[in-house]
């Protein structure tokens, strides 16, 4: 289980050094991310919260750092990230993905999921990925509108020791984005790190 991001081409972008990355790929969150990288994470959670007053995205091209940023620079914003956690079974070779409707800022529906046993659900058409408890086994159906869905199962034990693993990410990707932003957005560190810590509900 990994967290993850997913990304974009971030073309024309240039308020600071970001990595080619695959367009509609993820990019797993965790301490082992190169500096482009970790730029590349906080273009596009900055750029998905980046929604100017009439509702539509600001344009990346020519826009001031500070409203490029503007959405991490207030502390009472919502802030949302496109991915979630991944889980892949090495054992069958089946991927589940996260998908539109439980984002990376909502990965703790996990834990919940864990506690109170409801179906916990990730998206729609054209894909639906579902996570089910039985007693103690969890089950992760890749796509629930077929029914002959790939599938991973394993128990309730085993989520937990991933979830725990993927906090862990987490939290080695926060300390990798503190020293990114102190770097490269020194007048802005404080409030970008905070944001991030906000939004991954590290802390911060």
């Amino acid at each position: 289980m990994h967290p993850v991001l997913e990304m974009y081409a971030p073309d024309g972008f240039d308020l600071w050094p970001v990595a080619e990355v695959e367009p509609f790929g993820f990019l797993p969150l965790s301490g082992k991310l190169s500096p482009a990288e970790v730029g590349t994470v906080v273009m596009r959670i900055a750029d998905c919260n980046n929604i100017a007053s009439d509702g539509d995205h600001a344009p990346r091209t020519a826009i001031t750092l500070g409203r490029f940023l503007h959405a991490l620079l207030m502390p009472e914003d919502d802030l949302v990230a496109p991915g979630g956690l991944r889980v892949h079974d090495t054992s069958t070779g089946v991927t589940f993905l996260p998908a539109c409707c439980d984002g990376l800022e909502s990965w703790r529906d996990w834990h919940r999921f864990i506690d109170d046993g409801n179906l916990l659900g990730f998206g729609h058409d054209p894909v639906s990925p579902v996570a089910e408890r039985f007693g103690d086994t969890v089950r992760l159906t890749v796509n629930a509108d077929q029914p002959d869905s790939p599938v991973i199962v394993l128990s309730v034990t085993e989520l937990r020791h991933l979830l725990a693993g993927a906090e862990r990410d987490l939290a080695d990707f926060l300390v990798l984005a503190a020293d990114w932003t102190a770097c490269n957005l020194p007048d802005h560190s404080a409030p970008v790190t905070a944001a991030l810590g906000r939004l991954l509900e590290m802390g911060g």
